[in-house]
């Protein structure tokens, strides 16, 4: 017989007759719809917000993302992130049970996937500034910081994040401007009129000569930057610009980044020596020791460390003078003839303008990081003395009209880089002034810093558009009257008379 179990009188009312139906077919597999609506819906947004331009840039960053210090602890390739303050972090857990990764909601999953955009970005900072009263003048991470957070998106051991991050201990927007201040000096030098391309058939000044030149000066500045970077790792993870370099989070070890400085620095001098002249190739040299040797350990010792990181940056121009000047030197070629002959008044002039130029802007910058400087220990004059620090950036800021009509009277450019140069010096003095007087608030710092910024490209290119001789010899092509017609018709009087005076008898003296 079989055995039945007691029926409960509960069972008819427990059971549907839909469930029953579904538990008599037996245990079905879950479908999955290919077409959900509100899956292709997120998928669709989730992909456009990652594959867009940025995605795709060299320059990708998002400031809201920062490295957390539990990356470096872990070692993991992967970069963690810091939510923002107030933000809604919440513990999911699994179906089973167990816990998964931390998740972040609302609205900084979207911060994340969609960064703010720099003009929004700029009003609300500007909203806020004048709703609590407080200062909002942040200057953003610097290129290096940008390219080590880069790396980490990149595949470990693949070649591009190798080459980012060697590339951000060159310092690469500072290096760039560097090689701009030399080509524009090689570029400015007033070539003698026998080499003028209209009497050669050659170029007046060689394109070989200014490849080796911005080379090596970019090689020396790489390697000038690593070593700043190589003596200062424990100092720049205490300030939010430098916090993210390659060798304060370990992407790159101290013994690596001693290597490619030392590399860069050996290839760029040799570089200057063989491929421009030795006097540039000391120069360079020169350069790097003052960076590395006196500037960098001098940061945390006097406020005077900014005076010599302005010689450091007033020396490019000189050697892009120099290495133009050497191509057309009559003598030896010497370091007295390419720097202390009458000729070389240019290159001094344009060496002066870029370490006039440093203290306005720098001083802006190291204003709103000023409490950043002093818990690194560094003695910079933004908060050793506040009042000095916009006395000192008006003071050079002025110092700019003096120099560019100095390159006029001198015969570097015409009459019209008098007046196109004035528009830019007034802003930039007009802006040093609101910082002088305002002691740097009220967005003061971040307006004289920004003018900075467009000052000195602005002046190097209209210093090339105005070079002296440039729109003469365009008028002349205009007018139909060139230089090469006036020496060919000058040649032939000079045969003419030649002629005239051979064809004449020698008349004979009797006595």
């Amino acid at each position: 017989m079989q055995s039945r179990l007691p029926r409960s009188p509960h069972w008819e009312a427990s059971v549907c007759l839909r469930c029953l139906l579904r538990l008599s077919k037996g245990p079905q597999l879950p479908r999955r719809r290919l077409f959900n609506q509100a899956s292709t819906r997120s998928s669709a947004t989730a992909a456009s917000a990652l594959f867009t331009r940025d995605y795709f840039s060299a320059n990708r960053y998002k400031a809201s993302i920062t490295p957390t210090e539990e990356h470096l602890a872990s070692g993991s390739d992967r970069p963690q992130y810091e939510a923002p303050a107030g933000a809604a972090v919440k513990d999911h857990q699994s179906p089973q049970g167990t816990p998964c990764e931390t998740a972040i909601s609302g609205n900084v999953l979207d911060d994340v996937l969609q960064p703010e955009l720099p003009h929004r970005r700029r009003k609300r900072l500007k909203d806020n500034q004048q709703v609590s009263g407080v200062s909002t003048d942040i200057i953003p991470p610097d290129a290096s910081s940008r390219l080590s957070t880069l790396s980490t998106t990149l595949p470990p051991s693949s070649l591009r994040r190798l080459f980012s991050l060697y590339l951000s201990l060159s310092k690469p927007r500072l290096s760039s401007l560097i090689v701009l201040t030399t080509a524009a000096a090689y570029s400015l030098y007033p070539v003698p009129a026998v080499l003028l391309p209209q009497a050669t058939a050659s170029p007046s000044l060689s394109a070989l000569t200014l490849v080796f030149l911005t080379s090596g000066t970019a090689l020396c500045s790489a390697s000038a930057n690593a070593l700043n970077m190589i003596m200062e790792p424990k100092h720049d993870a205490k300030m939010s610009r430098t916090r993210n370099r390659p060798l304060v989070r370990g992407y790159i070890g101290r013994r690596g980044a001693l290597v490619f400085a030392t590399v860069a620095g050996i290839v760029g001098v040799g570089s200057l020596y063989y491929g421009v002249n030795p006097t540039v190739s000391f120069l360079g040299g020169l350069n790097i020791f003052l960076y590395a040797g006196v500037y960098t350990p001098m940061k945390r010792i006097s406020i005077l460390n900014t005076w010599v990181g302005a010689v450091v940056g007033g020396i490019p121009p000189l050697m892009g003078w120099a290495a133009a000047a050497g191509q057309t030197a009559t003598g030896s070629g010497g370091w007295q003839e390419l720097l202390l002959s009458k000729e070389s008044i240019g290159g001094w002039l344009l060496a002066s303008f870029l370490y006039a130029w440093q203290f306005p802007h720098f001083n802006a910058l190291s204003w709103t990081i000023r409490d950043e400087y002093k818990y690194a220990g560094y003695k910079m004059l933004a908060w050793v003395n506040p009042r000095m620090n916009g006395r000192v950036a008006f003071r050079y800021a002025l110092l700019s009209f003096p120099i560019c009509g100095a390159l006029w009277w001198f015969g570097v450019t015409d009459q019209g880089f008098l007046l196109t140069s004035s528009f830019v010096n007034a802003w930039i003095v007009r802006e040093a002034w609101k910082f002088w007087r305002m002691d740097g608030f009220k967005g003061s710092a971040r307006g004289l810093f920004w003018a900075g910024v467009w000052h000195l490209p602005v002046v190097m290119v209209l210093a090339m558009a105005h070079k002296k001789g440039l729109w003469e010899g365009v008028w002349q092509r205009l007018n139909g009257e060139t230089l090469e017609e006036d020496m060919w018709l000058e040649d032939e009087e000079m045969t003419e008379l030649q002629e005239q005076q051979t064809s004449r008898p020698i008349p004979l003296v009797v006595n």
